[in-house]
């Protein structure tokens, strides 16, 4: 059996122009990165007047080691939504390269439902992620500059929330103290990194809906406090033109190509565990004027992803979706019902049965936001006849169909009935979409709101500087941003050994960061971390170049 990479490999790719022109893009507008990826011109985006395409969204049931393949089935519906005739664009997010090269190697899809080329996709790509690094760092050079030549504007050092990164996981980076050296290199304090992916920068650059609201919300982030505490802005340093022009190049959104040469648009990627887990806004909405579908992720469980997705980009941006897939397996569920990793190949329709109380409550959750949905069951080659249909039970109890799906093997003929049932779905008028809680709900309530509907907690805590600090952030105006939750993505709850589908625990609030330039709140719960580690083993140990220079153990 061939691995991904032999896979994309083989392929033998269309040209990038050629993809562009059957979208109806015409030559100018596109800036190609080689033959098989290019940049969209924002000004020819910002033109197309055509009605809307039907927005479709792809999430799972939370994540377990066994693997979900929701990045594989929005490209398969996608391909297979093409097949049967319906104009369609796939919206993913970059990969980071942390996670490539600590625990969860690339992320371009799998097996026959891949975007392509894999390997610039998973490594370096257009160079996205260096501009989003390079404008956050910046922008945290300038504070400490400013601070050094005399601090007009009075920063407190010690209040000085904003923070460098790097596109690497690195525990070592987490909390560090800089300026160290003498009177030449500045004050000392204490400073730390977080992933690029977690950056407000990136954040901002997702939710952007082109450059004069990018320099906006640029403007707009809160990096630092006076002794009095007061906000200070980049825009009191200066900083937001600067930053502005390391992403005006970035900011158009990346067309690429699918195995059977559909287009595709990867472009941005914050991770949904600590940040709001959704691609470009520009690249969704470009989707949307350029075909009949557009099919889009969110990361991680329907929990993080979903939900983010709903409350923040589709509120931020004014999207209304038409329909959404779940995605579950029956190893994840069989993880979910107990079943160790090393007994998944083992036949167990009990413990399918048992972990689809997590599927259930990802269908229920689904059913808050107004929004049609459907399971797409990611078969592997070890599932069972009797595990599948449990699967499709529990399904069924929800009021929701199930079809499984082999887009894996066979590409997108193995998605084709469930893009039917989707197409049926979308063009049904049945979705009434609505966010979870209305804009002008305190801040603290709309963090239990999520964490007792969505989450199944009985209870929310947090110590009182907490809720201070959300106290002073409502009374500096920010009372209507939603809520983006940083916690585990392998349970509803913020301990990550409760899988399934727990109920009435207790979810901690730790900390709470204002992203007033993203425009909503971050609630830091459990252990949950801005700056991943790497594992005992990382994914890095395996990865090498052959004596062709091919790049060996990526996927």
């Amino acid at each position: 059996m061939l691995s991904d990479i032999e896979i994309a490999r083989a392929a033998s790719p269309r040209p990038i122009t050629d993809i562009a022109r059957w979208l109806g893009i015409p030559h100018d507008a596109v800036h190609a990165y080689g033959p098989t990826k290019a940049k969209i011109a924002l000004p020819y985006l910002n033109g197309l007047e055509r009605d809307d395409g039907r927005l479709v969204l792809v999430t799972a049931i939370s994540p377990t080691p066994a693997g979900e393949g929701k990045t594989t089935t929005t490209i398969g519906l996608g391909d297979a939504l093409n097949r049967i005739g319906k104009k369609t664009l796939i919206c993913l997010r970059e990969p980071s390269l942390g996670p490539c090269f600590g625990v969860k190697g690339g992320a371009a899809g799998g097996g026959y439902a891949q975007v392509i080329p894999m390997e610039d996709i998973n490594l370096h790509f257009t160079g996205d992620f260096a501009a989003i690094a390079a404008a956050n760092n910046l922008l945290a050079a300038l504070i400490d500059n400013h601070i050094y030549w005399g601090n007009a504007l009075g920063i407190d050092s010690r209040r000085v929330s904003w923070r460098r990164v790097v596109d690497m996981n690195d525990r070592a980076l987490r909390c560090i103290t800089s300026s160290l050296g003498g009177v030449a290199n500045g004050f000392p304090r204490e400073d730390g990194f977080d992933i690029a992916v977690a950056s407000e920068v990136m954040a901002i650059f997702c939710l952007a809906t082109g450059l004069d609201d990018l320099v906006a919300r640029l403007g707009r982030i809160v990096v630092a406090e006076t002794r009095d505490r007061k906000p200070v802005t980049a825009k009191d340093l200066d900083a937001d033109g600067a930053m502005s022009v390391l992403l005006k190049d970035a900011l158009a959104p990346n067309l690429v190509q699918t195995l059977e040469g559909n287009p595709a648009f990867v472009h941005g990627g914050p991770f949904a565990n600590i940040a709001h887990g959704c691609n470009s806004v520009i690249a969704t909405r470009a989707g949307l004027k350029l075909g009949d579908f557009v099919v889009t992720e969110a990361g991680f469980g329907a929990d993080l992803g979903a939900e983010k997705f709903f409350d923040i980009k589709c509120r931020e941006a004014g999207l209304h979706p038409d329909a959404a897939v779940v995605v579950a397996t029956a190893r994840a569920l069989k993880m979910h019902g107990g079943v160790a990793r090393a007994d998944l190949a083992l036949e167990n329709a009990a413990a399918v049965r048992a972990g689809a109380a997590n599927l259930t409550r990802h269908l229920q959750n689904m059913r808050r936001f107004g929004v049609p949905c459907v399971v797409a069951i990611n078969r592997f080659a070890d599932d069972t006849d009797t595990e599948l249909l449990e699967i499709e039970g529990a399904a069924r109890a929800q009021g929701v169909a199930a079809f499984v799906c082999t887009h894996f093997a066979d590409g997108s003929p193995g998605a084709e009935a469930l893009a039917h049932h989707v197409v049926k779905l979308a063009e049904s008028g049945e979705a009434d979409f609505a966010p979870l809680y209305p804009d002008d709900r305190p801040l603290f309530e709309k963090i239990a709101t999520i964490a007792t509907e969505i989450y199944g907690a009985g209870e929310v805590v947090a110590d009182k500087p907490i809720r201070d600090q959300l106290a002073r952030y409502e009374a500096a105006g920010y009372r209507h941003v939603p809520i983006c939750v940083a916690k585990t993505q392998y349970s509803f709850s913020t301990d990550p050994k409760l899988t399934g589908a727990p109920s009435d625990h207790v979810v901690s609030i730790r900390e709470v960061r204002l992203a007033a330039g993203a425009g909503f709140v971050v609630a830091i719960c459990g252990q949950i971390m801005t700056m991943p580690g790497l594992p005992r083993v990382p994914a890095a140990a395996a990865m090498h170049l052959d004596t062709e220079g091919n790049v060996v153990g990526l996927f």
